[in-house]
């Protein structure tokens, strides 16, 4: 006998019916007018780009004609946690957010700190390339001569960035279209320099030491690019 009609087959069969036609009662047929499956990436690609840099969220609440409204609490002064109030720190953050709304100093800072450390960390190296796109051409050109001397002298620079103490603002002010702000740096690094012989000649190899620098940033406020330079550097003793 055909193995189709074997006994258990058609059982099988039966049941793969009876199963089928419950599916078709509960799912319906389809029409070609149900809606699609949900795409991500559909999605993605009609967020405007501005959304991804959205710093405040747009609930469908507060959006016009709806009928539920949530009151938010008032955003808070940009120099809320940075200066006191009518201070000219103060003063001048606020003249900054109004020349650049986008301007976040919390944000500001946390940028402030990699630059330092990758300048300072660049500069031990000698590697000018990497200094060059963050420093000012006055600025850049005192490094590079530094960098420049230590290289010919046959000196060696061992250096290791510990961490930071305190990053503060000290000012801020905008002139016309070009904005500066003067931050205080105070970190722990350790720096140790040898002649070429491999002498020390300055530093402790294995000792912390205290730094605090004054570091100036520039930015034209009208320009697209968001990059700021670094226009002055100078270390307290």
């Amino acid at each position: 006998m055909n193995d189709v009609f074997d006994p258990l087959n058609l059982v099988l069969i039966a049941i793969a019916l009876v199963v089928f036609w419950r599916l078709r009662s509960v799912l319906g047929h389809r029409t070609g007018l149900e809606r699609p499956p949900f795409d991500p990436s559909v999605v993605t690609k009609k967020t405007p780009p501005e959304a991804a840099n959205a710093n405040v969220l747009e609930f469908p609440q507060n959006k016009p004609g709806s009928d539920t409204v949530i009151d938010l609490e008032p955003k808070k002064p940009i120099w809320t946690g940075f200066a006191k109030s009518g201070s000219k720190l103060a003063v001048g953050l606020e003249k900054l957010e109004e020349a650049d709304p986008s301007f976040d100093p919390k944000a500001f800072l946390e940028g402030a700190k990699i630059a330092y450390e990758f300048v300072v960390d660049g500069f031990a190296k000698g590697d000018k390339p990497a200094l060059k796109t963050l420093l000012s051409r006055e600025v850049f050109d005192g490094f590079s001569k530094a960098i420049d001397t230590r290289k010919s002298a046959g000196e060696k620079l061992d250096f290791q960035f510990i961490g930071f103490e305190k990053v503060e603002f000290l000012s801020v002010n905008v002139v016309e279209k070009r904005a500066s702000i003067a931050l205080k740096f105070e970190s722990q690094t350790i720096s140790a320099t040898y002649d070429k012989a491999g002498s020390l000649i300055d530093g402790e190899p294995k000792a912390v030491r205290d730094v605090t620098d004054i570091w100036s940033f520039e930015r034209d406020v009208t320009e697209r690019d968001p990059n700021w330079l670094i226009v002055s550097t100078e270390t307290q003793s």
